[in-house]
């Protein structure tokens, strides 16, 4: 058998799922990107003595990317009757035949290495479902065809953390054999530097194993490591990860080839990314869908076929954050150099040493500045396109030269005050300004924006012309504002506004926080308001198309009012409220409201008392209370809300831990089970003293802990 390591619970989930008690016959993917191991999984397995004892009948048959139906069923027929297959059938004649061999027996099919559902198609109606616990075990490194598959339940392969790579790779080069203490260290290097792919680790490891064992030879493989493991690409390593490549539709290609362009273990952004995809062109408009949309089909898309890294996934099951694994990024490099992908008369210049940096760049479409100390691109680059400096923000001045740019920033203010001269950017589509002062008149007049964030900037009133339709902004999706002048001028000439962030510290007579009501597209709104008028807040209302809502108050505004018409957003999944004050210190919900709610975040308020019902949240899955430090009574229905899975609270009085282990217990009662995570920040003092009274192993309780250190946490529940 081929060398596994560390994924034992992994291979006793998979011998399960092939032995339980199920009747049905069952599909059971095996995903992962190329290179993890799903064949060397599915090989060890299929050689168990157990599963050999277990099912009457095993064949195995590899797909690939360009199959032949005929083929593939010639082969599991061959295997199955011990014998050679008439060359004269058919496609028909041969599934008949299989079929007929594989009736009333428990049998397991390997199908290694599928890329489309066509081939499951064509192939399914020859496996007849015996109810006697009869398997098929695809493996795949495209997640939504294993999704597709009929009663399907997937097992993943993933990348091997340090300790693994290491062991795999002394296994690979010794056998059962120790490795000589003086090469471990340096051997550790190597195993890290294969950053957890399996099949990078098992090529090193061969090519260690036929050579010197030496420490300076070892030392010369780990300081030559990535050029090493590309000269084996035509045999081994980016061969076969080619192949996912060369499988992407054309539309794609160009997406991911742009994956390179990011460092090594960069943890890109997923926003920004798709941004950059718009800038560049990349996408095919589709009817009835932003470039945004489209951008998140494409992301999504490579994400399924394992050439993306998920790295970080938001509280609503978004991804945040993504990475490219090294062998596929080379892989990016490699194809882009071929293709000329990279070089100014196409599409980049993006100087990745200073020796790239310095050629001549003046045809350039894109320049990313991707080192510290590498000089900004010539003003003479007219056609650039893209901007982007990672590591400083270049000056407005010097950006106004780029008058075809659709992505740059952020740029920094020098005076705190931007001039007129922003009109040259008519083709810009995101604009990132860091500093203070008044957006200009001109941003009325670039008709491609799409997204503005100013945080620090006031916006300027739009200017009062005969035909309205001229300046309305008709692509803006996300707009980050200061002082934001909810007037009805501002209002009609952002009709299809998805995202508004305002920072309000005064509203003047012209501000109608009514008129955010009239921004029927809108899915996410972020407003804190820092001043002492709560009767300015009487007017706030909220479009029915809000998913998620982030409402910081005073300390001296009142949420009674606001939370009526919080409520009663039919579409609200997600709501955070920061500071303000409760009438005497409680808060009552009511029937019908925050039907489609999961998660609540209250922080920083004078709340006292919760009195929930279970049927007022029927979809919640996390409750966050932070920085509450008069909260005392949480209400035992929490237990009875089906659908919660975590619970953080930020404990200042004994109380309301009390609170806490009382919905412990009524869970168990209830469910004969805790379903739900809690965690308690506790707090110095007075809390502790009681601790007999609120202990329990369900309660993960740390004595000030930070919530920022608890979020990386919350991030992985989340």
């Amino acid at each position: 058998m081929a060398q596994m390591v560390g994924v034992d619970d992994v291979k006793l989930q998979m011998m399960d799922k092939l032995t339980n008690n199920c009747l049905d016959l069952q599909i059971i993917p095996i995903v992962g990107m190329g290179g993890t191991g799903k064949t060397t999984l599915a090989r060890n397995i299929y050689q168990e003595r157990l599963i050999m004892e277990h099912f009457d009948i095993c064949a195995w048959t590899t797909i690939s990317q360009e199959y032949n139906i005929r083929d593939l069923l010639a082969e599991v027929l061959a295997q199955l009757i011990a014998e050679k297959v008439n060359q004269d059938l058919n496609e028909h004649e041969l599934g008949g035949r299989l079929y007929k061999h594989l009736y009333g027996r428990r049998y397991l099919i390997i199908m290694d290495d599928m890329w489309s559902i066509e081939a499951w198609d064509r192939v399914r109606n020859y496996f007849p479902n015996n109810n006697n616990g009869s398997r098929i075990v695809v493996t795949t490194r495209l997640s939504n065809l294993a999704s597709t598959l009929p009663n399907s339940d997937s097992i993943r392969t993933e990348l091997l953390d340090e300790a693994n790579s290491w062991e795999l790779l002394s296994k690979t080069v010794f056998g059962e054999k120790k490795c000589p203490l003086e090469l471990e260290q340096v051997g550790k290097k190597i195993g890290k530097s294969c950053r957890g792919l399996p099949l990078s680790i098992v090529v090193v490891g061969g090519l260690l194993a036929k050579s010197e064992h030496t420490t300076e030879y070892w030392e010369y493989i780990e300081e030559n490591l990535n050029s090493i493991v590309n000269l084996e690409d035509d045999e081994r390593c980016l061969k076969l990860l080619h192949l996912s490549y060369k499988q992407l539709p054309i539309y794609l290609k160009p997406c991911f080839l742009y994956m390179g362009t990011f460092p090594e273990d960069a943890s890109i952004s997923t926003a920004w990314l798709m941004k950059l995809w718009v800038a560049e062109g990349f996408l095919k408009p589709v009817t009835g869908k932003s470039l945004e949309e489209v951008a998140q089909e494409y992301f999504k898309d490579l994400c399924d076929r394992n050439l993306v890294l998920i790295h970080k996934i938001g509280i609503m099951g978004n991804i945040k954050h993504c990475k490219i694994h090294d062998l596929l990024r080379d892989l990016c490099l490699r194809e882009a150099q071929k293709e000329r992908f990279y070089t100014p008369p196409r599409f980049f210049a993006i100087p990745a040493t200073k020796e790239e940096a310095a050629q001549p760049v003046s045809r350039a479409r894109s320049a990313i500045r991707g080192f510290t100390g590498a000089p900004p691109p010539p003003h003479t680059s007219r056609l650039l396109r893209v901007y982007r400096d990672t590591n400083s923000s270049p000056s407005l001045e010097n950006s106004l030269e780029f008058v075809n740019l659709r992505l740059v920033g952020p740029i920094s203010l020098a005076n705190h005050e931007l001039e007129s001269p922003i009109y040259r950017f008519w083709n810009l589509q995101t604009l990132s300004i860091a500093g203070g002062g008044v957006v200009p008149i001109e941003i009325w007049f670039m008709p491609q924006i799409r997204h503005v964030r100013c945080r620090g900037l006031r916006l300027s009133d739009p200017p009062i012309v005969d035909d309205v339709d001229e300046v309305v902004l008709g692509d803006l999706h996300t707009l980050e504002i200061r002082d934001f002048r909810c007037s009805e001028e501002v209002v009609k000439r952002i009709p299809n506004i998805k995202k508004l962030v305002i920072f309000c510290s005064k509203l003047d007579e012209r501000s109608r926080l009514d008129n955010l009501a009239s921004l029927q597209k809108l899915q996410t709104l972020h407003c804190e308001f820092d001043f002492d008028r709560p009767q300015s807040l009487q007017s706030l209302s909220f479009p029915h198309s809000i998913k998620n809502l982030w409402i910081e108050l005073s300390s001296v505004s009142s949420w009674q009012e606001i939370m009526e018409k919080i409520g009663t957003l039919p579409l609200l999944e997600k709501l955070k409220l920061y500071n303000g004050s409760f009438e005497d210190g409680e808060w009552d919900t009511v029937e019908g409201q925050f039907r489609s709610l999961k998660f609540l975040e209250i922080v920083g308020s004078d709340l006292e008392v919760m009195r929930i019902e279970s049927s007022h949240f029927p979809c919640l899955e996390h409750l966050i209370l932070r920085k509450l430090k008069r909260l005392y009574d949480i209400p035992l229905e929490v237990a009875e809300i089906s659908t919660l899975r975590l619970i953080f609270l930020e404990c200042y009085e004994a109380a309301a831990l009390v609170c806490l282990k009382k919905i412990v217990d009524e869970q168990e009662e209830l469910f004969g089970e805790v379903g739900v995570k809690m965690v308690a920040n506790v707090k110095r003092g007075r809390v502790g003293a009681h601790r007999e009274r609120w202990s329990s192993p369900h309660i993960d309780t740390q004595q000030g802990r930070v919530w920022m250190q608890q979020r990386t946490e919350y991030s992985k529940w989340g």
